[in-house]
C-alpha cells in the first residue's frame, strides 16, 4: 500500500515508497497526533512563507527522514509523517537563526524552540518510535530553512516613495551571512541526498559502520526491550566464513557462506536468525 519497506525499495526498485509512506499512518491516534502537531507548527510557517515553500519543505524533509530511516532500520515496515513534521521544527530553528536581527525576545524564542525539539527527540528513544526518521527530517529541515526561509534584513526606500529631502538608498536587502548559509546548506543537502540514495539502492546498512547508532532510536531498559523486529550484528568476513555477533543478545557464531561475496539479503537473514 506504499509503506516504507526497505527490501522492496532496494530489490524491487520501489523508491517511491520513501515519499508515499509519509501519507500513511498506523491508526487513528497516530494520524490525530500528527495532524495536531501540523496545526501548531505548520500554520504559522505557511502564513509567513506561503503554501508552496512550506509544502515543498515538508515533502523534502519527509523524504530525507525516510531515507535515513531506511539506511538504519532495514527490517519491518514504517509509516508516518513524523520526519516531515520534524523538518518543520528544524526549519523554524534555522529560520530564527538566519532572520535573527528582525526578531524581538530572541533568546526566549530560541530556548523555547530548543526545549521543544529536545523533548520530541527524547521521545524517539522509546520502542516502536522511528527516531532515525525524526533525526533525518530535522537535519534536512534545518538546512532547508536556510535555503527557503530567508527574509530581507534591511528596509529600503525607492526614489518614487522617498520623502522630500530624502534620497533613495540601494542598500542590499539580505545580509552576507544569509547568502553564506544558503550556499553551504544547499551543498550539504545535495551531497547528503545523493550519497544517501546511492547507499540505499546499493543495499548498504549503516549499522554495519556504526555499532552504537541503534541507541539513537531505542534505548533498552528494564521496562522495555528494543528487539521488536530490529536486529543489529557486527560482522567480520574472512574468505567464505562470516564471524557474526548479535548486539542485542551477545550471541556469536561463525557461518559458512555459500560464496565469498554474500548479498545484503543473505547477511540480514543470517543476522535475523542469530538474534531470534
Amino acid at each position: 500500500m506504499g509503506a516504507l519497506e526497505v527490501d522492496k525499495v532496494v530489490h524491487r526498485h520501489q523508491a517511491w515508497r520513501l515519499i508515499s509512506c509519509i501519507w500513511l499512518h498506523a491508526g487513528v491516534f497516530h494520524i490525530l497526533a500528527n495532524m495536531l502537531s501540523l496545526v501548531f507548527i505548520g500554520i504559522r510557517l505557511e502564513q509567513e512563507f506561503g503554501f508552496v515553500k512550506i509544502g515543498l519543505l515538508y515533502v523534502l524533509a519527509g523524504f530525507c527522514g525516510s531515507l535515513l530511516s531506511a539506511l538504519f532500520i532495514q527490517n519491518g515496515i514504517s509509516v508516518g509523517a513524523s520526519g516531515a513534521l520534524f523538518g518543520l521544527l528544524g526549519s523554524m530553528l534555522s529560520e530564527l537563526i538566519t532572520n535573527w536581527t528582525i526578531y524581538e525576545n530572541k533568546l526566549a524564542a530560541l530556548l523555547t524552540l530548543i526545549v521543544i525539539i529536545v523533548i520530541n527527540l527524547a521521545v524517539g528513544v522509546l520502542p516502536h518510535v522511528d527516531n532515525f526518521a525524526h533525526i533525518g527530517g530535522f537535519v534536512s529541515g534545518f538546512l532547508l530553512g536556510f535555503v527557503f526561509l530567508i527574509r530581507p534584513q534591511f528596509i529600503w526606500i525607492s526614489q518614487k516613495y522617498a520623502s522630500s529631502g530624502q534620497s533613495a538608498t540601494s542598500v542590499t536587502k539580505h545580509k552576507k551571512y544569509q547568502y553564506v548559509l544558503w550556499i553551504i546548506s544547499l551543498i550539504l543537502l545535495l551531497v547528503g541526498f545523493i550519497l544517501g540514495l546511492v547507499m540505499l539502492l546499493r543495499g548498504v546498512n549503516l549499522n554495519d559502520h556504526c555499532s552504537w547508532c541503534h541507541y539513537l532510536t531505542c534505548v533498552p531498559t528494564s521496562h522495555w526491550s528494543c528487539n521488536s523486529g530490529r536486529v543489529f550484528c557486527e560482522m567480520i568476513q574472512s574468505g567464505n566464513q562470516m564471524n557474526m555477533t548479535c548486539q542485542s543478545n551477545g550471541r556469536n557464531i561463525i557461518f559458512e557462506l555459500p560464496d565469498s561475496n554474500p548479498s545484503q539479503v543473505q547477511v540480514r537473514d543470517l543476522c535475523r536468525k542469530l538474534c531470534s
